[in-house]
């Protein structure tokens, strides 16, 4: 019997193995604390790696992850917990914020029309693109229900998630970004909850303001999602 006919009668298989290669990540972030050693990269390049080693099934991979699948909302709704807690600076600096994040996702939305112009996509591919910078439970939807492929839609976003987080930071410094509430917009806005786990990491300010940014980010690219499908 191959592994893979072996392991696939194993239904807690892919979430075992999905959990453990995040752990590892998270061991090789806490033992190196390197921008590069992301829990996320680490764990999905593990993943990966072990898929193609037993050559197991992406579809029963897929089902078997499904009830981690379930989680991706409540786990953006507890954001909710940072933005209580820097509730009063919010408030204070919310026509700024706004103002920012409004300006982030007009040009995410701007650049993947232009892109897709330029070298000449079909409107499937550009609609699967044009969630990128959002949540995956947002961008998924968005993408399914406009015609779009959700498997590039979701490489998209997790790419997209890696690296803000890996090169966010870097990007601030080269711009001159010192102010915690400018550096949060940016995070939140361009990477959604990748970004924002490596803005937390800054001040809690910094992901405080991410939360919210990501989350106005991603009202806003499902109202404005209809019209930009319409330039492609």
């Amino acid at each position: 019997m191959k592994m893979a006919e072996f392991l696939s009668r194993f239904i807690w298989f892919p979430i075992v193995l999905t959990l453990g290669a995040f752990q590892i990540g998270l061991w090789c972030q806490k033992k190196w604390k390197s921008p590069i050693c992301n829990p996320i990269l680490i764990g999905a390049a593990l993943v990966i790696g072990c898929l193609l080693l037993l050559n197991f099934p992406v579809a029963a991979y897929e089902k078997g992850t499904t009830y981690i699948s379930w989680l991706l909302t409540p786990a953006t709704v507890c954001l909710a917990l940072p933005l209580y807690e820097q509730l009063r600076v919010l408030k204070k600096n919310l026509p700024a914020i706004l103002a920012g994040v409004t300006a982030g996702t007009l040009t995410s939305l701007a650049a993947v029309i232009l892109l897709c112009r330029l070298f000449s996509l079909d409107t499937q591919i550009g609609v699967s693109l044009l969630p990128k910078s959002i949540t995956t439970a947002m961008g998924m939807v968005l993408s399914e229900e406009n015609g779009g492929l959700v498997a590039l839609t979701t490489t998209v976003i997790l790419v997209t998630g890696i690296l803000g987080n890996l090169a966010g930071s870097w990007i601030c410094k080269l711009l001159h970004l010192n102010d915690p509430i400018s550096r949060g917009v940016g995070f939140g806005t361009a990477s959604h909850v990748v970004g924002t786990s490596r803005a937390t990491e800054l001040s809690a300010l910094t992901g405080a303001v991410s939360s919210l940014s990501l989350t106005v980010s991603g009202i806003l690219t499902a109202v404005l999602f209809p019209v930009a499908c319409m330039f492609l």
